[in-house]
């Protein structure tokens, strides 16, 4: 059975090292712990999926925000998402993201962006971000850069830049 909730302290090792096997590196899961400690972290937007017992994946929703050319929009990042290798292809990353998602609209967020396969994210809803007038600080090409509206119309007549936290420089 699986239980998606939201990340406890003892929860922190097994989530760094999802993050690790997922990944083959660390630089997901220090992404993680870096924004754990940030002053706009928010715990119920750091999700596990337990099964049995056993931590086997995470997903973490972090603000953001869109700079227009007269203010700025808040939004959110999906990232990172990790599945233990052994527990992937069995829906449990897609079970993070759909509740995740729900949780987030519930918090009353309107816009979640996303660097990812688009085939993959687009079965959420999300689509092109640079179609509805986004763009990004760092170089990356159209198709996996997306952006989903919980609300409708979420991003109408807004174009402007993300601006991530200092934290996913390093990624």
């Amino acid at each position: 059975m699986l239980v998606i909730r939201p990340e406890r302290k003892q929860d922190y090792a097994a989530v760094h090292e999802a993050h690790r096997l997922a990944f083959g590196r660390e630089n997901e899961a220090r992404l993680v712990e870096t924004l754990r400690q940030s002053t706009n972290f928010i715990p119920e937007l750091s999700l596990v999926a337990v099964k049995n017992g056993r931590v086997v994946g995470h997903v973490l929703f972090s603000p953001i925000i869109i700079e227009t050319q007269i203010d700025t929009v808040p939004a959110l990042a999906l990232a990172p998402i990790a599945v233990l290798p052994e527990f992937q292809n069995q829906g449990i990353g897609s079970e993070l993201i759909r509740l995740g998602l729900k949780k987030c609209q519930r918090l009353g967020h309107k816009i979640v962006v996303v660097v990812g396969h688009s085939t993959y994210y687009s079965r959420f809803g999300f689509s092109s971000a640079r179609a509805k007038g986004l763009e990004v600080p760092f170089q990356v090409s159209d198709e996996p850069f997306m952006a989903l509206e919980l609300t409708p119309k979420a991003l109408d007549g807004i174009k402007g830049m993300i601006k991530y936290p200092l934290a996913f420089d390093e990624v």
